[in-house]
């Protein structure tokens, strides 16, 4: 079973122990305990060396936790990390919980990349229309690149749609270089 599959399914199942006031608090508390274990090599060396105890690791794990704002079930869920050696998917579980936490809200989040910052109206008639799309509710984060040179990168999940200028000029390099 992949690292993904496995983390999607410890996300389910805490999404399913919690209620409709948790899941906000949760999802914060897992992005930042998913932060800790990505960029503090650290504290993914104590988790994973077994010079240091379940009871050592579980309350560094819960400390961290606490500071993140975690509710009382994720005391119970980083138990269970603990003690199946789960600790280094925290990063890929935050992530999985997110998306879960916003199918069942019926969000779905975007990521639009342009050559130049859009204005506001451009970006209200962009969600607009990804909302007309998509049939839900959509949270766009907006970035500029301007290696892009025009046009728009949109990340829907795992979809992406190329519509740049610099894409379609790779493409164009690809096809020329192909025969």
């Amino acid at each position: 079973m992949t690292k993904t599959a496995v983390a999607r399914r410890y996300a389910r199942a805490l999404l399913e122990l919690l209620d409709e006031t948790d899941i906000e608090p949760t999802r914060a508390a897992l992005a930042g305990l998913g932060r800790a274990v990505s960029t503090s090599q650290p504290l993914r060396h104590a988790m994973a060396t077994p010079a240091f105890g379940r009871d050592d690791k579980l309350s560094v794990l819960l400390e961290l936790g606490r500071r993140f704002g975690s509710p009382p079930i994720g005391e119970q869920f980083l138990a269970q990390l603990v003690k199946q050696n789960r600790v280094g998917l925290l990063p890929d579980i935050a992530e999985a919980f997110a998306r879960l936490a916003d199918e069942r809200k019926g969000k779905q989040q975007v990521s639009v990349w342009s050559a130049l910052p859009l204005d506001a109206a451009e970006q209200d008639r962009l969600r607009t229309r990804l909302r007309n799309i998509l049939k839900r509710d959509v949270d766009i984060a907006f970035a500029s690149n301007p290696a892009q040179l025009a046009g728009l990168h949109i990340q829907i999940g795992s979809t992406v749609i190329d519509g740049t200028l610099r894409g379609r000029l790779t493409a164009m390099q690809s096809l020329l270089t192909k025969e």
